[in-house]
């Protein structure tokens, strides 16, 4: 009670600061590029809200908090599949390799595809016969390494692709992130991370190209000079995370985690992100949260979610499964599915 009792103080303590930032009335909402790379990972995560940068405790650390690889046991990977809003279907997956003293290494690949979709004009508003498809890629590699028994860092390169028709947009980012456990409230753990600090994107392609007439008044002019239209750039959305997380009641049999995140984004307004998990011997897990508080304008936010974890015959492999539902308001609700294993 001591432990719950602590959080319960501490936390009230960062939401008139977040509060006050939401409350700003300024935002840059849609002002980024590749988007994509705010939708959260994995089953586990979403069913605890998004509070996960802090427990960062499966192959998802490698998107919620590089560091948390860092501190996995054995070679873990994990597969997570996620009906998106509008449609459009999300997946993840993702590798991490002990590599003992020296740390660890993992691989993550991430994808937002959807359904071909007819090309219509003005002329043509039943469409032209044609089909065009759109489709975003982040592909990621990791190093985490522990400092020491109580502190661990982690870097993410990643190389991400969005792509309409014939146009492509390029761009290079890390991620940045650390956990820190402490003594306090019976093993405290704060975690932070900077995602998608890099480049800026810009599309380009073919259907970009076109023809003029530099000069018509010139004699030898004509109006077949080619030309590239040049589009605007646009940032990536960077964001700044910090997280506490502590296991509130342990026993032999039962074990429960709260968490709570504070999001600093470059193209919306400050929130937080709060999530509880009870876990029956490591077995059975049941996990609750809430997504984007104090968020004006945000949809929904409530998630619930479930786990399944089991050895196989001979006790090598570990098996988990994860299932999340997340509420969206007026949008689609969200289903995440993930599958992971451990040797």
């Amino acid at each position: 009670m001591k432990k719950i009792l602590c959080i319960l103080l501490v936390l009230p303590m960062l939401v008139p600061g977040v509060r006050a930032l939401a409350d700003s009335g300024v935002t840059k909402t849609g002002t980024v590029a590749a988007t994509f790379l705010e939708i959260p990972v994995g089953a586990a995560a979403v069913g605890m809200g998004g509070a996960f940068v802090s427990v960062a405790n499966d192959v998802t650390s490698l998107y919620w908090n590089p560091a948390g690889a860092a501190s996995l046991q054995g070679t873990e990977a994990l597969a997570a599949h996620m009906t998106w809003i509008a449609d459009t279907r999300y997946e993840f997956a993702g590798v991490v390799i002990p590599l003992g003293e020296v740390g660890a290494l993992g691989f993550s690949l991430t994808s937002l595809t959807m359904d071909d979709m007819m090309v219509r004009t003005v002329e043509q508003p039943d469409g032209t016969g044609e089909f065009f498809s759109a489709g975003d890629l982040a592909a990621g590699i990791t190093y985490a390494r522990p400092l020491s028994d109580r502190f661990a860092i982690g870097f993410t390169a990643k190389y991400i692709q969005e792509t309409i028709w014939h146009e492509s947009a390029h761009a290079f980012a890390l991620d940045v992130g650390t956990t820190f456990r402490t003594d306090l409230f019976g093993g405290l753990t704060i975690g932070a991370t900077l995602s998608n600090f890099g480049t800026t994107m810009q599309m380009s392609g073919r259907d970009t190209r076109t023809f003029i007439q530099v000069d018509p008044t010139k004699m030898g002019s004509n109006d077949q000079i080619p030309t590239a239209i040049e589009m605007n750039s646009w940032e990536l959305p960077l964001s700044f995370q910090i997280g506490l997380s502590t296991t509130a009641m342990k026993t032999d049999d039962l074990r429960w985690t709260i968490a709570a995140d504070a999001v600093h984004p470059n193209d919306n307004n400050e929130s937080m992100n709060v999530g509880t998990e009870f876990s029956y011997l490591d077995v059975l897990m049941l996990r609750g949260g809430y997504h984007s508080l104090f968020l004006k304008d945000a949809e929904g936010g409530l998630s619930l979610g479930i786990g399944l974890s089991t050895n196989t015959l001979f006790g090598t492999m570990l098996i988990r499964f994860d299932y999340a539902y997340r509420n969206m308001g007026r949008l689609d609700n969200v289903h995440v599915l993930s599958l992971g294993v451990r040797f």
